[in-house]
């Protein structure tokens, strides 16, 4: 029985962490946090960003809760497991799938991974720290719902279509519009 209550408290841990880190996204990363997460937002140069602070954070976190609970205060241990578990889901999904820090070249076409992916695009589809959108890191609204509230805060479309995929860093929304910057070709 104790078996099923500690797979319990980290499934339910682990589901709690999107809801925590979409609030301090929101809210600390993007208010008062954002000297570290502004990293994120710039080209990044190198394989760390400051904002990498915030995993180390969390990572010390759940290390020290683990530490407590096999110390003798249970359940502690399995909410600093689930926060682990939720770490490994953000490093891969959000780290590898949608920016490509280690080498993962996959873009998804349809499904799931294909709105988170996109969702993501359009959080980053705003220069500086306001009026963005998708918050989530593993929860994605629909994307066209997205780009209709990035209309609505900003007046006009996300820049640059950012939910479309890249080809040779560059999006393929900026190559398109780029190219219709070019003056007309003639046809004399």
């Amino acid at each position: 029985m104790l078996v099923l209550w500690n797979t319990l408290i980290v499934i339910t841990t682990f589901c709690l962490m999107e809801i925590v880190a979409t609030l301090a996204h929101k809210y600390i990363m993007h208010g008062w946090g954002w000297g570290w997460h502004r990293s994120h937002h710039e080209p990044r140069h190198g394989w760390f960003e400051v904002n990498d602070l915030y995993a180390v954070v969390f990572a010390l976190l759940a290390i020290v809760l683990i530490a407590l609970g096999t110390a003798g205060w249970w359940p502690l241990q399995w909410l600093g497991a689930g926060m682990t578990l939720y770490g490994l889901f953000y490093f891969l999904v959000h780290d590898g799938l949608v920016h490509r820090r280690w080498p993962f070249n996959y873009i998804p076409r349809r499904g799931y991974l294909k709105r988170l992916y996109q969702a993501h695009r359009l959080h980053h589809a705003v220069n500086g720290k306001e009026g963005c959108v998708s918050f989530g890191f593993l929860y994605a609204a629909k994307p066209e719902a997205l780009q209709a509230e990035l209309r609505r805060r900003h007046g006009r479309k996300p820049k640059a279509d950012a939910a479309r995929a890249r080809r040779d860093g560059k999006s393929v929304a900026q190559s398109e519009s780029r190219a219709q910057d070019l003056p007309p070709k003639s046809t004399e």
